[in-house]
């Protein structure tokens, strides 16, 4: 380590040490005023409140709701700092390149910002343009969390999750969004996998262009998908609008499981009757496994079925310690009792996740990261149909979506042969069932079996077993005194009371006393 680089750290605490001091951390942490410590703190925990809202099994959802409020702008870089980085990543002067670069900036953000341009051919593009020394700046960030957290006791968010691991969690996707040739492979592979869907776009990438600190792509002049009345005077139809976007949406998710992580209305723009999706520096991924156990879970939901709930949570859960099944199962029945009643053209899907989310944090559950991501997506996306459609609901798109697969991709020969392999397993099963038991009745002749039970009672059984067991302890207790003082009375033991020893006499009012209390309590709670 150079001797600049403990002058750079203690001059970073300094800053992270006045920033707490100023919102005064001692009083405790609302979720607004965590947001404006982040704001504050700068780019590398702006990051890790965006990552850290999408942990909505970690995080209370108060706290997640207000960390997607993150201010992502910041202070744009100067135009000659932006143009030296784009000399610097192409070898060569930018005007070799562009014709010109406009020098207010589109956008800025924490890891770059955005201006439009011309290329010399004359096509109209944006150039996303990585701040200098930004990786060097959060990498020592990174490093200096990472020591605050060993100089602690072992801590974890609500019994959740271990610090080091968010850290490094969001170390990992940082660097994939510092990398803007994994955002192009992002842009090609969605462009990819929508081609056939004639009312999705993506902007045009300018991969000849493209380097890890500089992107070049198509400039969209587009509607924002929130701007209403221009979109109106244009002649779209907002719901027609709505039930596309969505019905992509879980396309991505359900068909692809390659899905837009960050949807907000900013990253969605409306052109020549195409949605345009752009920004792909954060997507999610979703297994086949991971696609078929959210199916499953939607099914269970849609039977009212807390048992095939339950095996779905199980089977894609996380779990720090082994779960406690009859407690997941009464978190996941009293869910499904909240919105039993429910028209399924009602349901709120973000609510829905938000809730089943806080089921997740009571049983110590941790979801894949695909899974959070997905919940901060569909969040977003509930967002933006509340401002465009309110009366579209995501949960009768995504049910028409899924029949509508299930008929397209239904194969006879396929089913008849799963459902055959299924047959022939469970016959199998049924003619081992004899023998086994036979064995488990020779076992227990020879008295090798053994049962565990974990046996659960109510606290009525429970407070009425403890008055049985008081009772006949306090029984046995009479009993043992009348027997020893009727033998003491048949000596002549001194001293005496009214002609019989002592010590017989206090076992006699002894005795008496504990029958007494007991017919006295007996009475009481008779009443």
């Amino acid at each position: 380590m150079s001797t600049r680089e403990p002058i750079e750290y203690n001059s970073r605490l300094k800053e992270i040490t006045a920033v707490l001091r100023k919102h005064n951390i001692t009083r405790g942490v609302t979720p607004k005023k965590l947001r404006m410590i982040l704001e504050d703190l700068g780019p590398t925990f702006i990051k890790l409140g965006q990552i850290m809202s999408m942990h909505s099994d970690i995080l209370p959802k108060r706290y997640c709701d207000e960390l997607m409020h993150l201010r992502s702008d910041v202070t744009p870089m100067p135009f000659e700092e932006v143009t030296s980085v784009i000399d610097e990543s192409y070898g060569r002067s930018w005007k070799r390149v562009f014709s010109d670069i406009e020098a207010e900036p589109r956008g800025s953000a924490s890891i770059a910002q955005v201006h439009r341009a011309t290329l010399r051919t004359g096509e109209q593009v944006v150039v996303k343009v990585q701040r200098r020394g930004i990786y060097e700046k959060m990498a020592r960030d990174i490093a200096l969390l990472h020591k605050a957290v060993k100089i602690m006791p072992p801590v974890s968010i609500k019994g959740m999750a271990d610090l080091d691991l968010v850290l490094d969690e969001m170390w990992t996707v940082t660097r994939d969004e510092m990398n803007f040739l994994a955002e192009a492979s992002n842009m090609e592979e969605f462009a990819r996998r929508n081609k056939d869907v004639k009312y999705v776009g993506t902007p045009k990438l300018y991969q000849q262009f493209t380097t890890v600190h500089v992107l070049v792509m198509e400039y969209i002049d587009g509607c924002g998908i929130d701007d209403k009345e221009a979109l109106l005077e244009s002649g779209y139809d907002l719901r027609e609008i709505g039930t596309k976007l969505v019905d992509n949406y879980i396309k991505q998710v359900m068909d692809d499981g390659f899905f837009h992580a960050d949807p907000h209305s900013g990253n969605v723009k409306i052109r020549e009757g195409k949605i345009i999706w752009i920004d792909m520096g954060m997507m999610g991924r979703l297994t086949e496994h991971d696609r078929e156990i959210i199916g499953k879970a939607v099914q269970g939901i849609a039977l009212k079925d807390v048992g095939m709930i339950l095996n779905a949570v199980l089977a894609i859960g996380e779990f720090k310690e082994k779960p406690d099944q009859r407690r997941l199962y009464e978190g996941i029945n009293t869910l499904l009792m909240k919105y039993g009643s429910t028209g399924i053209g009602e349901i709120n899907v973000a609510e829905v996740m938000a809730d089943l989310m806080d089921v997740m944090k009571d049983n110590k559950v941790k979801m894949p990261h695909g899974l959070t991501m997905l919940a901060r997506g569909l969040t977003h996306m509930e967002g933006v149909l509340a401002d465009i459609a309110p009366d579209i609901n995501m949960v009768e798109i995504a049910t028409s979506h899924m029949a509508g697969k299930l008929f397209r991709e239904f194969d006879l020969k396929k089913e008849l042969k799963s459902s055959g392999k299924s047959i022939v397993k469970s016959l199998r099963k049924a003619l081992d069932i004899p023998s086994l038991v036979a064995d488990m009745m020779h076992e227990y002749l020879l008295g090798q079996s053994k049962i565990t039970l974990d046996l659960e009672v109510t606290d009525g059984l429970a407070q009425l077993l403890r008055r049985l067991v008081r009772n006949i302890v306090m029984g046995l207790w009479v009993m043992a005194l009348l027997i020893s003082s009727s033998i003491i009375c048949t000596t002549d033991m001194k001293p005496k009371i009214l002609g019989i020893p002592a010590i017989g006499a206090f076992g006699y009012f002894l005795a008496f006393l504990i029958v007494l209390y007991v017919f006295v309590r007996h009475v009481l709670s008779k009443k």
